[in-house]
């Protein structure tokens, strides 16, 4: 390195510690803090919530100070970046290895319609309780509308082009892109050709399965390794999001937050808690407490795709579901479950963009709203930002504004917490209610509280 550099490089190390030492120090003293937690062998789920309470109160002092809080920032971007890195191994490994488990075609079908049935019912059901919550509680009251300037609305695809883009023309592309959808079809066709080969000649797909079983293995180990730093990760995320936002920009739209949260906990405990409750005949208060860690995880990242992980090892050794309707249903879901971002979020969007704007909505505009938001939930499968464009396709549907979506915008990454953890929780329910559908629940060790340790409690 020449001196040049060198003496760059050292101006920006001194720049970054100038702006950001109180974000240093704070990152500095609760990573030490989480550590000492972690050595003394302090619960996953205890530590993620002593790090969401720690990044609470970090972000409100790093606001109120108007402190720069780029460090923190960083350490919350490290760890969503380690997550990113496991999603599309993961989902092409645990995909095989769940299809190439199964020997019969049939079944495979079976649980596949199951699956999406559960999804397109919980998200039709999440749009109507998002919309009768906004009607009842009238969140755009008392908000003038106003042309926001240099807004741009968020292009919505054709629906031959969404079905277009999801079937794979190179996968290394597709992965480099981001695009879980083709991939897990591309896995699906390699599965499918395993099976259907090995029905015939065992011994020549025997090397593959072999390798793809060991690949799972090595796949899980680098999972444990990753998750580990999750509640590091959970501390900078919260104290980012406290940090960036303050009381002054939500106060207009607060009584937004309030609708989309109500309705968000109403669904998770009318929707979710009857189905674990009278369909699978499970006590709902057991099941989530067991489902914790992905609820924490998806409500502090605000990714299916990031909480995936955690699910795959919350449903398999917390809720005694087997590894192969796991390892189905859960990279699916977190593809195309939206009961959050699809079902309630829209619906309630369009109550407000209805009442901003002082555009009527009729009786059947009420029904193409929830319509809409369960087939909008499908087309959007692998598209970034769901929320974004099933509201958009909302709004498009019975004629509203779409500039009412930038003004939600100042507040939409707050909502987006709560709609993550309950398209998450959506998946962990549906694999509860296939396992015990397909007599793969291990209903007597979840009721007597056998559970593997999910090694994440080590430092």
């Amino acid at each position: 390195m020449d001196s040049g550099s060198s003496t760059i490089l050292n101006n920006n190390l001194v720049a970054a510690i100038e702006t950001n030492w109180l974000s240093l120090l704070i990152a500095v003293v609760v990573v030490a803090g989480l550590h000492a937690l972690a050595k003394r062998r302090v619960g996953f789920g205890t530590r993620v919530l002593v790090a969401l309470g720690v990044g609470l109160v970090a972000g409100i002092v790093l606001n109120q100070t108007a402190s720069e809080f780029q460090a923190i920032s960083t350490l919350g971007s490290i760890y969503v970046n380690l997550i990113r890195m496991l999603v599309m191994p993961l989902v092409f490994v645990l995909v095989i290895n769940s299809i190439v488990s199964i020997t019969q075609l049939d079944y495979l079908r079976k649980i596949g319609v199951k699956t999406i049935g559960w999804f397109l019912g919980t998200t039709g059901a999440a749009a109507i309780i998002g919309l009768l919550v906004a009607l009842a509680m009238n969140p755009g009251a008392g908000i003038q509308a106003s042309q926001p300037e240099g807004f741009e609305a968020r292009e919505v695809p054709t629906f031959f082009q969404v079905v277009l883009d999801q079937v794979p023309s190179n996968p290394i592309q597709d992965a480099a892109s981001g695009k879980v959808v083709p991939i897990l079809i591309f896995a699906l066709f390699i599965a499918i050709a395993i099976v259907r080969v090995g029905s015939r000649k065992p011994e020549a797909v025997q090397p593959v399965k072999a390798f793809i079983a060991s690949l799972t293995e090595v796949m899980h180990q680098v999972v444990k390794y990753v998750l580990r730093f999750t509640p590091y990760g959970v501390f900078a995320l919260i104290a980012v999001m406290a940090a960036r936002y303050g009381i002054e920009t939500l106060k207009p739209l607060a009584m937004l937050i309030v609708v989309s949260y109500v309705a968000l906990i109403l669904h998770f405990v009318i929707v979710f808690g009857g189905l674990v409750s009278f369909v699978a005949k499970v006590n709902p208060l057991k099941f989530f407490k067991k489902a914790y860690p992905t609820i924490a995880v998806a409500f502090t990242t605000r990714s299916s795709y990031a909480t995936l992980p955690v699910n795959l090892e919350v449903i398999t050794k917390r809720l005694r579901i087997s590894d192969r309707i796991a390892s189905f249903v859960a990279p699916l879901g977190a593809t195309m479950n939206f009961n959050g971002c699809g079902g309630v979020w829209p619906a309630v969007v369009a109550v407000f963009v209805s009442e901003v704007f002082g555009v009527p909505l009729s009786f059947t505009d009420y029904l193409l709203i929830v319509f809409v938001s369960v087939i909008s939930s499908i087309g959007v499968a692998g598209v970034p930002g769901p929320a974004s464009i099933s509201t958009t396709v909302v709004l498009t549907a019975v004629g509203l504004p779409l500039e009412g979506i930038a003004i939600v915008v100042a507040v939409e990454a707050l909502i987006d917490m709560g709609r993550t953890a309950v398209n998450a929780t959506g998946t962990t329910v549906t694999s509860l209610l296939v396992a015990n559908a397909e007599g793969e629940f291990d209903r007597a060790s979840f009721d007597r509280d056998e559970e593997d340790e999910l090694e994440l409690t080590t430092a």
